[in-house]
């Protein structure tokens, strides 16, 4: 095992449905984001990325599917031969990842970021066997059709989970792994956390305004920190919630959530073959259901500045870089330091 930790506080600058209701109204949440928020329809039509989206036509479970994705180039004469593959978190989408592709576009790579089935640009299907192994048979799917045959896979909080699932079941396709404060670090329902039906689940679902996912992701994602251009990324969500196919947009949140909550990849970590990396902003404090948990419960889970240093113990050939005052989203919160420790740990590889 090579176990290599770099910690911030060492780091130097070289080292780097049946039955679907219709959604509640999203709210206000004062100055940040006017009143007149923008409603989105389920497929994010008139939410612009920051880069051109493409689509790609496929079947699954016996439905017609399209996942859109974003396939980023690098300039003639500046390509390092290397694909990074993005897959975002629950709460985000390929376009969220716009710094993360510039850095690595403007670095040499080829960055392919697909929006998965269920999520933002793609398809939701009212019936489907969210899983993260279809997911990621998804992924490689597109990976085929676009003919590519080694990628570095590159995950951040949910896409975290459905990385290392890719790893693990095409390990000669995946030539490194990167998470990016993953979440499923810890297995919550083996901690204590009761399980919540996705008819629950969904109800909650209704319930999310924009208020709550602004004050949800300050606290959780930005340390009770806030700048301007995060409100893009609060409206973008609550849009889709507010939009004529919320109550769709819900209910498949409400699916993902089930398949995040019950199919741990934790336990597998010491079967990862490849080099992978970890980038942990140690004050998120994520996990799922911890609402649900008791008291005594609750304060043992999240706790990132520990989860990050037990998966790097797990798993063979990981590199782990802390971010000891960062906290889940670091690529957005401090994106030039992020993507520096970023292409240092793939260049070292």
């Amino acid at each position: 095992m090579d176990h290599r930790r770099f910690s911030q506080r060492h780091f130097t600058p070289t080292l780097l449905a049946s039955g679907i209701s219709s959604i509640v109204a999203v709210g206000s949440i004062g100055s940040a984001i006017a009143e007149d928020a923008p409603e989105y329809d389920g497929q994010l039509s008139s939410f612009e990325y920051a880069y051109p989206v493409e689509r790609f036509n496929f079947s699954s479970q016996g439905q017609d599917m399209q996942m859109a994705f974003l396939d980023v180039k690098p300039e003639e004469g500046s390509a390092n031969g290397r694909t990074v593959v993005l897959m975002h978190g629950k709460n985000f989408c390929a376009g969220t990842w716009e710094g993360t592709i510039e850095a690595l576009h403007d670095a040499g790579y080829r960055v392919v970021a697909p929006d998965q089935v269920g999520f933002c640009k793609s398809t939701k299907p009212e019936h489907y066997q969210f899983s993260f192994h279809q997911l990621a048979a998804n992924t490689q799917a597109l990976l085929e059709d676009l003919e590519l045959e080694e990628v570095t896979v590159m995950g951040h909080s949910m896409g975290g989970m459905l990385a290392t699932r890719f790893a693990l079941m095409y390990p000669e396709q995946t030539e490194q792994l990167v998470m990016v404060n993953p979440i499923g670090l810890e297995d919550w329902k083996a901690l204590g956390v009761p399980y919540q039906s996705i008819d629950e689940g969904y109800q909650a679902e209704l319930e999310k305004t924009a208020e709550g996912i602004r004050a949800y992701q300050e606290s959780t994602y930005y340390v009770d920190t806030w700048e301007p251009e995060y409100d893009r990324w609060v409206e973008m969500l609550a849009g889709m919630y507010a939009g004529e196919d919320g109550d769709l947009v819900a209910w498949n949140q409400a699916l993902t959530s089930d398949m995040v909550f019950t199919q741990p990849v934790v336990h597998e970590f010491d079967q990862l073959q490849m080099p992978t990396l970890l980038l942990i902003g140690e004050k998120d404090n994520t996990a799922i259901g911890k609402e649900r948990a008791p008291e005594e419960v609750q304060k043992n889970l999240g706790r990132y500045d520990v989860l990050g240093e037990q998966a790097a113990e797990a798993i063979p050939q990981a590199t782990l870089v802390e971010f000891p005052e960062l906290g889940h989203s670091p690529q957005i919160q401090e994106p030039e330091r992020f993507h520096e420790a970023l292409l240092e740990g793939l260049e070292s590889q």
